[in-house]
């Protein structure tokens, strides 16, 4: 997996707990995506599986080393989400469990589970891993991450070793991903949409997703002329899965009650400031408010409800935003 300088200092820290001997048995990344949280578990394990390690590295070198470059190790377990799955059942930790107590291999070795998404773990899989993580295998590491802690069993948060990874500074998130060619201008207001999560941003500022989020900047100010708040369904709908385009259309309505309540510099779609005025002179701050909490209420929706209706949501959600508009300007 590739390195991201700003993984240096945490990995160094983690590093150091093992070394000297304070290490956790289960440890808990919480990161929001596209922050290489996957690249420090990768290095982690591969550390605490290296059989001879050179200070902070592991030495590429040993047996063990070898059979985890080429992806083949046997004490090295990954537990993922299979395709259209939406959760880990019993069944899954189960055979994991099964697994690490009758592993004979390599003695003296250790074994190493990664659970990525581990709030993906129905409750019957969680209480299920509770119960080894109170009493795990010797030499045996649980190296897990999540992007939302609230969805965690407060028990099973309790018996790892929490740790936040903090995206990098903003200012240097720019000049990383400058370095890849990207704008200046682009790369802030790509961080900024992302939460300042550099690997986040790198993949909106690939060209096709990025302009996709013009054509909804674009559609949006017909829109505001035309006042067909429909012709706005295309942009928004185009893939079930996809999120990003109400997300866009999220940060662009709160950019313009930060133009109505005076809070410009903290603007997250620098590079659209006329779209925002046209935003922020064509509603008021009560209506786009409300219009901001209904547009949360439907991207929730559609994040969790498996069998919901995308085009039926959005399209109902767009004929309110329009009749509520007119609604509203009756009684101004």
């Amino acid at each position: 997996m590739k390195w991201y300088p700003w993984l240096s200092s945490p990995y160094q820290q983690l590093i150091a707990s093992y070394k000297q001997k304070r290490g956790h048995h289960a440890v808990l990344l919480h990161s929001q995506p596209g922050n290489g949280e996957q690249s420090l578990c990768y290095a982690l394990m591969r550390w605490l599986m290296c059989r001879n390690p050179y200070g902070n590295n592991s030495c590429r070198v040993c047996y063990s080393c070898r059979l985890m470059i080429v992806g083949n190790h046997p004490n090295y377990y990954q537990l993922v989400l299979g395709k259209d799955q939406h959760n880990i059942g019993i069944d899954s930790i189960r055979n994991i469990i099964d697994n690490l107590y009758g592993s004979v291999y390599y003695p003296g070795g250790v074994q190493v589970l990664w659970l990525p998404n581990v709030e993906e773990l129905t409750e019957p899989a969680a209480n299920a891993l509770l119960q080894i993580l109170e009493e795990p295998p010797a030499n045996t590491y649980f190296i897990m991450s999540c992007q939302t802690t609230s969805r965690l069993l407060l028990t099973l948060r309790s018996r790892c070793l929490y740790w936040p990874l903090s995206t990098p500074n903003e200012s240097h998130s720019v000049r990383w991903l400058q370095q890849l060619g990207h704008d200046e201008l682009r790369a802030r207001t790509a961080l900024r949409l992302c939460g300042t999560a550099p690997l986040a941003a790198e993949a909106l500022l690939q060209p096709a997703r990025w302009q996709e989020r013009l054509e909804l900047c674009t559609v949006l100010q017909n829109v505001i002329a035309s006042g067909d708040l429909l012709a706005l369904l295309p942009a928004l709908n185009r893939d079930k899965k996809d999120y990003g385009p109400i997300n866009w259309l999220l940060s662009l309505i709160a950019d313009a009650l930060k133009y109505h309540y005076g809070a410009q510099e903290f603007i997250v779609n620098t590079d659209q400031p006329q779209l925002l005025v046209m935003l922020a002179e064509r509603w008021p701050a009560g209506l786009l408010h409300t219009q901001w909490n209904t547009w949360l209420h439907v991207f929730r929706q559609l994040q969790e409800i498996n069998s919901v209706n995308r085009e039926l949501l959005l399209t109902n959600q767009l004929l309110n935003w329009k009749y509520g508009t007119a609604e509203i300007y009756a009684y101004l």
